[in-house]
């Protein structure tokens, strides 16, 4: 039996293991944003498709107000590294290149879109108690 072979156990508690690394990946708010984007989460509209959809660069790039060019493309490029999403360059003139979630992406993204939802809900509540530790503090 190879090493690869092995089911390797990981513990994102130890300092040495590599889930770290996907932990501290996932968890930033471009992934997470980039993942909801694409798992067709970005309408908010009643009755509107969450349906999981190919999007352009400059789809993502517009629908994630204040990201940069750069973040965004190290994003992408690290997401596509992971197996999060494929990256398909179509021969077209201009060439269209279009992102979408691979299975273990869509898997996350059905993470993150809770995630996402629980911030927009409860953001009211955590400035309220945002304000409350300052004023106590100052």
């Amino acid at each position: 039996m190879t090493k690869a072979d092995k089911k390797a156990e990981y513990n994102a508690f130890l300092a040495v293991c590599p889930s770290r690394q996907l932990l501290d990946r996932i968890s930033d708010k471009w992934v997470v944003l980039i993942l909801c984007a694409l798992g067709g989460d970005a309408s908010e509209q009643p009755g509107a498709s969450h349906a999981p959809k190919a999007m352009r660069f400059s789809e993502l790039a517009r629908l994630l107000a204040g990201v940069s060019q750069k973040m965004l493309t190290q994003t992408l490029r690290a997401l596509e590294r992971d197996g999060l999403l494929i990256r398909t360059v179509t021969p077209t003139v201009p060439v269209t290149v279009t992102y979408e979630l691979t299975d273990l992406g869509l898997s996350l993204h059905h993470l993150t879109r809770g995630l996402r939802q629980w911030a927009q809900t409860h953001m009211g509540q955590v400035l309220a108690n945002r304000e409350k530790h300052d004023a106590r503090a100052s």
